[in-house]
């Protein structure tokens, strides 16, 4: 599947011609750069390795230097590989930008989501609240792990049961989200939703598995806006300077 790794800078909104308001998130991607090609023959499976953003040299390890001069580039920060042929033309060494991307692709978005601590079962597994009456002990607690009385369960607790324990800061996907716009001079997509991970975060934007495309959607073009407000602010500028001549 073709894909792009890029940083998650923001949410904002965008307007379309019909006057429907879509918030976005930003997600910055300059061109990224093929660091490997995997093939059925040498790994067992087809895929492309992407490397995105550089690094400082002093901050890079032999590893990724050794790596990264196979193909006479800078070590990479984000590293990570799209499985798939779709992008299998592609040479070492070469640029992937996000023209690759259309308005009105569907993509899913990959990234590590916030970090939020340790949590109880309410917040982290959206568990039943206890009753909130005078004399119940049970509020917000986790509740009944294992039923000792039955023979066959003899106290045990299911792995995978719901209980308090560490929230956020894990690999998640966001599916079908559709791109509004690409803008390739500035290196971004704008894509409808929001997408997992802080701001500043590095996120996986491929195509997604289960949908392809949509109708794209016509924004309002702001360049022409200051376009017709500064043709407008000569012509009234040249009606003052006529009047004053007049006068």
């Amino acid at each position: 599947m073709k894909g792009i790794l890029g940083r998650k800078i923001g949410m904002t909104q965008v307007f379309t011609e019909d006057g429907v308001l879509i918030p976005v998130t930003v997600v910055e991607a300059t061109p990224n750069v093929v660091l490997q090609k995997k093939t059925v023959e040498n790994d067992g499976y087809e895929a492309v390795q992407l490397g995105f953003e550089d690094v400082k040299e002093q901050r890079a390890t032999k590893a990724s230097k050794g790596h990264a001069a196979k193909v006479n580039t800078a070590p990479k920060k984000f590293v990570r590989e799209f499985r798939g042929s779709d992008m299998a033309d592609l040479e070492l060494g070469s640029a992937v930008s996000v023209s690759i991307f259309e308005a009105g692709d569907i993509v899913d978005v990959t990234g590590t989501s916030k970090g939020k601590g340790f949590m109880g079962t309410v917040v982290r597994n959206n568990a039943k609240i206890g009753p909130k009456s005078h004399g119940s002990g049970h509020h917000r607690h986790i509740g009944s792990l294992a039923t000792g009385g039955i023979t066959s369960r003899k106290g045990k607790i299911d792995k995978g049961t719901v209980m308090a324990g560490q929230e956020g800061g894990y690999k998640t996907t966001n599916q079908n989200l559709e791109i509004i716009e690409v803008n390739e001079a500035g290196n971004y997509l704008l894509i409808k939703g929001n997408v997992p991970g802080p701001k500043k975060g590095f996120v996986m934007v491929k195509a997604a598995v289960k949908k392809d495309k949509t109708e794209a959607k016509t924004l309002i073009s702001y360049e022409v806006e200051e376009e017709v407000k500064a043709e407008a602010l000569v012509e009234e500028q040249a009606v003052e300077a006529s009047e004053a001549k007049e006068a």
